[in-house]
């Protein structure tokens, strides 16, 4: 990884800190996207406690709001000549309904559109690379997933794990359908299954009965370095080069739920998703 550039998002803690830290000890400069400067730099001084000479840079943005992702992506698109890996690995947890600023359901927002806008917004850099490469953490959740295209807000029949679900099942469509879009042949995109990982994402933003119920569950789970080997493997591995579209699983092609093989569905998504970011042309050439 000597020489590559990396974008890691939800990097301040769990599979995103774990993540950045093997591709730091695998010799890549790594961006740490953060929602405050004041994250960004704690974690830079985490990692290099590790790695005193790790290659770090950071940028910020709320996924939740598409004006500072675009805000970021702008910033960096002027800060840097190319970007060989964006690893989408953000997500959020919420037990209870609520809109962002832009007037979307907040785990659809963070975890499918982010990485929809945020993809779009890098393929300038991402297509100067020599072998580029877009990685978006999902998870096996997808299996209970449908895509609720009468209602992606969930407004009228919410629940966290319905919504949860939809969400890692878009994850898997969008890199679908992206692989079959793309005009930009070296371009490879994955979709990941961390596993089971002890982290604090259902802790966040949940009710007391939720809280306790993912305590109980990450019991049984792995460690987030663990959880990181599948998108470390395919964000450096020669193996999977122009292996693209598919689902990964414990550093294997794993077969998807039947609702994420769905032709349609995928078309579909990538519509309502491009109307929901405000994007016209997603792939300019």
């Amino acid at each position: 990884m000597k020489n590559k550039t990396c974008l890691v998002t939800g990097a301040n803690t769990g599979i995103g800190l774990a993540t950045a830290k093997a591709l730091c000890r695998n010799g890549a400069r790594v961006i740490i996207a953060s929602r405050s400067k004041e994250k960004a730099r704690g974690t830079i001084e985490e990692i290099r406690e590790e790695f005193p000479h790790a290659d770090l840079d950071y940028a910020l943005a709320d996924l939740s709001s598409q004006k500072q992702i675009r805000e970021m992506a702008a910033i960096l698109r002027k800060t840097y000549s190319n970007l060989d890996v964006l690893i989408n690995n953000a997500g959020a947890w919420f037990s209870e309904f609520g809109l962002t600023e832009d007037g979307i359901e907040r785990q659809w927002a963070i975890n499918h559109l982010a990485p929809f806008l945020l993809t779009q917004q890098l393929l300038p850099l991402l297509s100067q690379a020599a072998d580029p490469r877009i990685i978006t953490v999902s998870s096996d959740s997808h299996f209970h997933g449908k895509i609720h295209f009468e209602d992606v807000n969930l407004r009228q029949n919410y629940h966290g794990l319905r919504a949860y679900a939809q969400s890692k099942l878009a994850n898997v469509l969008f890199t679908r359908e992206f692989e079959r879009r793309k005009t930009v042949p070296k371009l490879s995109s994955y979709a990941v299954q961390p596993g089971l990982v002890k982290t604090d994402i259902g802790l966040k933003h949940t009710l007391s009965l939720h809280g306790l119920a993912w305590k109980i569950r990450r019991l049984g789970g792995k460690s987030p370095e663990k959880g990181a080997e599948t998108s470390v493997y395919l964000a450096s591995s020669e193996e999977v080069r122009g292996i693209s579209g598919g689902y990964w699983d414990k550093c294997k092609q794993k077969k998807p739920s039947k609702n994420a093989t769905s032709s349609s569905d995928a078309a579909c998504l990538w519509e309502v998703s491009k109307e929901m970011c405000g994007i016209d042309t997603y792939f300019n050439g």
